[in-house]
């Protein structure tokens, strides 16, 4: 029988190229802001109740970090922290404009690198890898909805 190919391996790999393209979108044109920073921007733009020690949970780092970036965003006019109305002890972090187009000029830019790489490849082979990813992200969305019921 012949022996299975080793799709993890194979999966880690195009991870790996798929990040490789996404990264190289973000630094062909020098972003005004770190790695890190932009992730930041990321997370607080997809989850707009956001507080700095929300923020240190998500990056898996001590408050006082996430407060030093938000304190290096706000500077450079990309975060504003903004006391929650229900709840004035509460400091909800908020992108502002100049971040939210920052965010859409990297999506767009990473949109295209990815397209330049299907382009390269065969229609069929195309919507093979979009069948494929969509169950993938079915996949794990059932394992990360298991997981959370166990917990």
């Amino acid at each position: 029988m012949d022996q299975s190919p080793d799709f993890a391996a194979a999966i880690d790999a195009a991870a790996e190229a798929f990040v490789g393209v996404l990264d190289g979108a973000g630094s062909r044109q020098r972003m005004p802001v770190s790695p890190t920073q932009l992730r930041v921007l990321s997370l607080i733009s997809g989850r707009p109740v956001t507080n700095v020690n929300g923020l240190a949970e998500l990056l898996d780092v001590v408050p006082s970090s996430a407060s030093r970036l938000c304190d290096r965003l706000e500077a450079v006019g990309l975060l504003r922290r903004v006391v929650d109305p229900r709840d004035r002890r509460e400091v909800r972090l908020v992108p502002t404009p100049a971040a939210e187009a920052l965010l859409r000029e990297l999506k767009a830019r990473r949109l295209r690198a990815v397209q330049a790489v299907l382009d390269r490849m065969p229609p069929r082979t195309q919507h093979e890898l979009l069948l494929g990813l969509l169950a993938f992200a079915r996949a794990a969305a059932s394992e990360a909805d298991s997981s959370a019921r166990t917990a």
